[in-house]
C-alpha cells in the first residue's frame, strides 16, 4: 500500500517551506535523506530568501526550480544563479560551506519562488570525497515532451533516459508537468520512489493526491499518475542507502563522531571562507 504524508511546515530565510523527508514515515527514499518544498512565494520589491552562510558533510544538495532564481556562493569559490529548469548540484564530501540568496537584480521587482532542494546521502565510501560544485543548464537535461506532458530528466535514470548530472548512486529524480487530464506510467525501475505533488490536483491509480504531499510508492508497481487539473510534481528515489544515516542540522554521516568532527569544525572555522559573504548561521545549541 502507498503512504501519503504531509510535510512539517517551517521557515528558512525569509521562506516558507515544507519538509517531507525526513518523516516518521520515511527516514529516507532512495538516497534522498531531505525533501525540502521551497514555496510557491511571490516576493515584494526588495525582498528575497537571504540563507546566511552554512556547512554540509557527507551529502549532496541538489537544487531545482519551477519559478525564480537563486544565488549560490560556496567555499570552492563558486559564484553560480540557478533559473528555472536547471540543476546544481553541491557535493558536500568531507566539508563545505554555502549561502543561498535572492540575486540583488531580482529584488528590484516582485518575484517568485518555487522549487525543490534535496539532499543526497553520499554512500559510505564517498562520504570523505572531494567537495565539488556543479551547474547544469536547462537545456542540457533530457527531455521527453508530448502535447500534453513534459518530463525532465533531473539526475540518474528514468524513462530510458539519463541525466547528465554526476550521481554517486542509482538515483531516479524526475520532473513532471501535466495538463488537465493528461496521466502517464510511472517508472518502475527502482527499488524505492515516492512521488510529491508541488502543485495541482492529482489521482495516482484513480485516488486522489491531495497537493503538497509525498506518496512512498509499491515496489515494483506501475502507478499511473493523472491530472485533473495543471500538475508540478517530482518523482523521486533509487537504490536504498548502504545503511543507517545521522542526520543534525546540516550534517550527515553514517558515523556520530564524523559529525561531532563536524561541529567542532564549524565552531573553529575550518570550513573556508565563501568570497563576498561576511554572516554565517551558528551552530545550533542543540
Amino acid at each position: 500500500m502507498t503512504t501519503v504524508i504531509a510535510p512539517r511546515v517551517h521557515d528558512i530565510g525569509g521562506l516558507e517551506v515544507r519538509r517531507a523527508v525526513p518523516s516518521i514515515q520515511a527516514r529516507s527514499v532512495g538516497p534522498f535523506v531531505f525533501v525540502d518544498h521551497m514555496g510557491p512565494a511571490a516576493f515584494a520589491p526588495g525582498q528575497g530568501i537571504d540563507v546566511r552562510p552554512h556547512p554540509h558533510i557527507g551529502l549532496a544538495t541538489v537544487t531545482f526550480l519551477w519559478a525564480g532564481q537563486i544565488g549560490h556562493r560556496d567555499t570552492l569559490g563558486t559564484i553560480q544563479d540557478i533559473g528555472p529548469g536547471d540543476v546544481n548540484w553541491m557535493t558536500a564530501g568531507r566539508g563545505i560551506a554555502h549561502s543561498e540568496r535572492t540575486p540583488a537584480t531580482l529584488r528590484a521587482d516582485e518575484h517568485p519562488l518555487h522549487g525543490l532542494q534535496t539532499w543526497v546521502a553520499l554512500p559510505k565510501s564517498d562520504e570523505e570525497t572531494a567537495p565539488a560544485f556543479h551547474h547544469h543548464p536547462a537545456a542540457t537535461l533530457p527531455r521527453i515532451e508530448r502535447p500534453d506532458a513534459l518530463l525532465r530528466i533531473v539526475a540518474g535514470r528514468g524513462y530510458g533516459e539519463e541525466s547528465p548530472v554526476r550521481v554517486f548512486a542509482d538515483t531516479l529524480y524526475v520532473a513532471i508537468d501535466l495538463a488537465p487530464d493528461a496521466d502517464i506510467e510511472l517508472d518502475a525501475g527502482h527499488r524505492e520512489r515516492a512521488l510529491y505533488v508541488l502543485e495541482g490536483h492529482a489521482q495516482l491509480d484513480g485516488v486522489d493526491i491531495p497537493a503538497m504531499h509525498l506518496v512512498v510508492l509499491d515496489d515494483g508497481v506501475r502507478h499511473r499518475l493523472r491530472a485533473k487539473t495543471p500538475i508540478k510534481a517530482m518523482l523521486l528515489g533509487g537504490e536504498p542507502l548502504d545503511g543507517p544515516r545521522h542526520l543534525w542540522w546540516n550534517f550527515v554521516s553514517s558515523s556520530k563522531e564524523r559529525i561531532e568532527q563536524a561541529k567542532q569544525d564549524w565552531l573553529l572555522d575550518r570550513f573556508g571562507h565563501i568570497p563576498g559573504e561576511t554572516e554565517f548561521i551558528p551552530l545550533p545549541q542543540r
